[in-house]
């Protein structure tokens, strides 16, 4: 890039930062409508692959139903309310799977999934960042829910935050649990058995509960 496109791109910028569109542009620069859009959209990609990533527009965020079932939520009944319908399901209980899309480029978006036991050992498992065109998002949110009968809700970036920070701050402190109580399901590539010394030493006695989903303990 030469001197005079950096300055070109230089006056672009500012004028899109007070809100003019390409047609503007064009005019105010004396530039062909094509030319003025090409700046536009090349502004608008820099702008993206500078920003931080906590900084890229929110595309959206989802998060499987009946994710809530025995967590005490009397402080977020928004939460509670729109997942009472799947609410009580024994077999999606206690894991809170999250995905947040945010805008990449003009077309593109980037994924973050995180796999959250909101039971007992926060969370367990992420996926990406994974970068894609987006038109293949809508089938990659299907595919990632797959496992699930009922379909994802459509949440909020402070919910899913929330979500997987808690599960982190939870995983530390045992301040989360069902029915007040932190309550261990081991996965097949646990170490259960240092999980319940874990819970024994930092909980006590009959301050917890565990279910052997795999394998013995």
């Amino acid at each position: 890039m030469n001197d005079g496109d950096a300055q070109l791109l230089s006056q672009v910028r500012s004028l899109r930062e007070k809100g003019s569109g390409p047609k503007q542009i064009a005019r105010a620069l004396g530039l062909k409508p094509a030319r003025a859009s090409a700046l536009v959209r090349q502004v608008a990609h820099d702008q993206q692959s500078t920003a931080a990533p906590t900084a890229r527009p929110v595309v959206g965020c989802w998060l499987n139903a009946g994710w809530s079932t025995d967590l005490e939520l009397s402080e977020a009944p928004d939460w509670a309310c729109a997942d009472a319908e799947v609410a009580g399901n024994p077999e999606v209980a206690g894991f809170a799977q999250v995905l947040i899309a945010r805008q990449e480029r003009a077309s593109r978006v980037t994924v973050c999934g995180f796999l959250v036991d909101v039971y007992c050992l926060g969370v367990k498992d992420t996926v990406g960042p994974q970068v894609m065109g987006g038109g293949s998002l809508e089938a990659y949110v299907r595919d990632y829910y797959r496992a699930f009968d009922q379909p994802p809700l459509r949440i909020g970036l402070e919910q899913a935050q929330n979500i997987v920070h808690s599960g982190v701050a939870y995983a530390r402190t045992l301040g989360f649990g069902r029915q007040g109580k932190p309550f261990y399901i081991n996965g097949p590539r646990d170490d259960a058995q240092k999980i319940v010394r874990t819970l024994e030493r930092t909980c006590g006695a009959g301050n917890y509960h565990y279910v052997l989903g795999t394998g013995p303990l």
